[in-house]
Parts: structure tokens; sequence; C-alpha cells
């Protein structure tokens, strides 16, 4: 009997029993309705996916065709120099063009001439179109009036643009900038043309127009997301009778600088594929006749390119693939580095 007794639970074991049986009852219940739920969203995609897959479809397919297959293919034509566009034959795998490239001093000056570019108009037009945003977001009339004003340029056609650059340097006296210098008795500066364009001269310009031409849209993001950044910051910042010039370094620029981490980005590889700007400005030779002083790595890209269009020369297609896969390597680089340098100096 003692046995007996001494193998009955006791009431706080009844208890924890009890209390085991409902838990295991709801997570049975839980369970059950996961399933169910899941079930629920799989059965909805399968009902819906094809509506989804309807309306991506043609984006997908004009993505495919002008951007995913071009790149495939430039970086594997890239790999075979004697590649013939017209029969499509790819001939020997080799790295030939890509020594060819590497070896070219004119590919390096290339280089040099975008790099300096994008150092040079990059910051620059950062900081006027965030200082032109600070002023368009404090004035109350008219405001709409100056947005359009500043947005022109991003409508309008690139070698238009740089027609009406050309003419304002124009290298003749009747030029604006130079009718300028004129009239306070400095000689004339050849500008913009062929030949005779001093080294600096001829990279203002450019600097001037990538500033101008890259303006609207960088204002236009800029004062979307100064809009956006919550008033209270810059009520207590009136209560202490903070600067502007702080609270523009202290409030505004960190509160933009996801905004302004893209704009650097976007900026950076529009400006290492100028072209179009360099060409209208300084015509196809891209400055000083056939000495390409003002060449890009796009411009070098291009001059290859045409080789094979007008010379009927097939294998050159190869280097100017080589070219292209090296600038998209460099490109691809100076991104990361700047989103793994950012990386902590970016407030979401």
């Amino acid at each position: 009997m003692e046995h007996e007794e001494a193998k009955k639970p006791t009431f706080w074991a009844n208890v924890g029993n009890f209390f085991k049986k409902i838990g295991s009852k709801i997570s049975e219940k839980a369970a059950k309705k996961a399933g169910s739920s899941n079930k629920t969203q799989m059965l909805e995609w399968k009902k819906d996916g094809w509506k989804a897959t309807v309306c991506l479809a043609p984006a997908l397919i004009i993505l495919a065709v002008f951007t995913f297959y071009p790149i495939l293919n430039t970086f594997l034509v890239s790999f075979f120099p004697d590649y013939n566009y017209v029969t499509d034959e790819f001939g020997s795998f080799g790295f030939d063009s890509y020594a060819l490239v590497l070896q070219d001093a004119t590919f390096w000056r290339a280089m040099g001439n975008t790099a300096l570019m994008v150092i040079v108009s990059v910051p620059l037009s950062i900081l006027i179109a965030l200082i032109i945003t600070v002023l368009l977001n404090s004035i109350k009339k008219l405001q709409g009036f100056f947005q359009i004003i500043f947005f022109l340029p991003y409508v309008t056609n690139g070698i238009a643009f740089g027609l009406v650059f050309a003419t304002i340097f124009s290298p003749m006296d009747y030029g604006l900038v130079n009718t300028l210098l004129n009239a306070v008795g400095i000689s004339s500066v050849g500008w913009t043309g062929t030949t005779n364009i001093p080294y600096w001269a001829g990279l203002f310009v450019i600097t001037v127009y990538a500033i101008w031409n890259g303006l609207a849209f960088k204002i236009l993001v800029f004062l979307s997301g100064i809009q956006g950044i919550d008033k209270q910051y810059y009520q207590a910042a009136q209560v202490d009778a903070t600067p502007r010039w702080r609270v523009f370094t202290k409030i505004t620029v960190p509160l933009l600088s996801p905004m302004i981490l893209y704009i650097t980005i976007t900026s950076m590889m529009g400006a290492f594929k100028s072209y179009s700007s360099v060409v209208s400005l300084f015509g196809e030779s891209m400055g000083n006749g056939q000495n390409e002083t003002f060449i890009t790595a796009v411009g070098y890209i291009y001059k290859y390119f045409n080789r094979v269009v007008h010379d009927n020369i097939s294998w050159v297609l190869s280097r100017a693939s080589a070219a292209a896969v090296i600038l998209f390597l460099f490109i691809l680089a100076i991104t990361g580095i700047q989103m793994w340098a950012n990386k902590k100096k970016v407030h979401y």
C-alpha cells in the first residue's frame, strides 16, 4: 500500500500536467493556423502570380535585349581578339585586347582626363546644388518658377546644350566670355574649337558644362529630401539661436546624407561616361586637332567602335569591348569603395 501511495502523483504534478496539455493544444492550433495561412498565401500567389509575370514581362524583355545581353556579349567579345562581327566568328581565346588597351598611352590619357573631370565637377556640382536647394527651400514666392528654371537643363538635349556653350565660349572675339574679357582689357582665349586650346581653358569649359548640366536632377532630389525633414529640428535650432551655417552642417547635411550618397554615386557614374559634352564642345577630334587632348574613356571606346563601322576593321571591336569592361570594373570598384566608406556616415 505504501508503494502504491508513493506512485500517486502529487497535487502540483497534476497542475503541471494540466498546463502542459493546454500548452500543447495551443501550439497545435497555432501550427495548424500558420499552415493554413501559408497554404492560403501560396494559393493567392498561384492565383495572382501570372498577373505579376505579365506586368513585368515587357520591362524584363527590354532589359534582357538592350541591357543584359549587350553587357554579356561585350564581356565575351573582349576575350576573343580576332572576333569578326560580320561572320560572328570568335577565333582564338586570349587576353591580347586587354594587353593592347592597358599598354596604350591614349587610354591612360583618356582615363586621366575622365578622373580629373570627376574629381573637379562632382564635388562642386553637389555643393552648389545643396546651396541652391537650401535657398530655394527658404523662399516662398516664385519657388515653382525658379524650380522650372533650374530644371530646364535636365530636359534639354545634351548636344544642343553643348553647342550653346560652344557659342558662349567661342574662341572668336564675338564670343560672350571673350567679349566680357575684352571689356576689362584681357585678350581673348581659345576656349573651344578644334585647335590651339589651352588645357586649363578646355577643362574649365567642361567643368562649367558638367556642373550646369547636372544641377537640375541634384536640386530635384535634394529639394524633395529637405522638404521631408521634420521641422522640429529647425524649430529647436531657432530657439537656441543656432547660426545658419551650423544648422546647415549639423542638421541639413546629416539628414540629407542618404540623398547625398545616392547623388554622389550616380554623378560619378555619369561623369565617368562623359562623351557627348566633349564632342559638342571640341568636335570629334576632342580637342587640338588629332591630338585628342580632351579624350575621355567613353570617347576612347567610341574611337575603336567607329573604326569597326566606318573603316570595316572588325578585329578592333574586341579592343573596344576590353576598354568598356575595364571602365565597367573601374566604376564598380569606385562605387563599392564609396558604399563601404560611407556606411557609418549615412543616417537613414
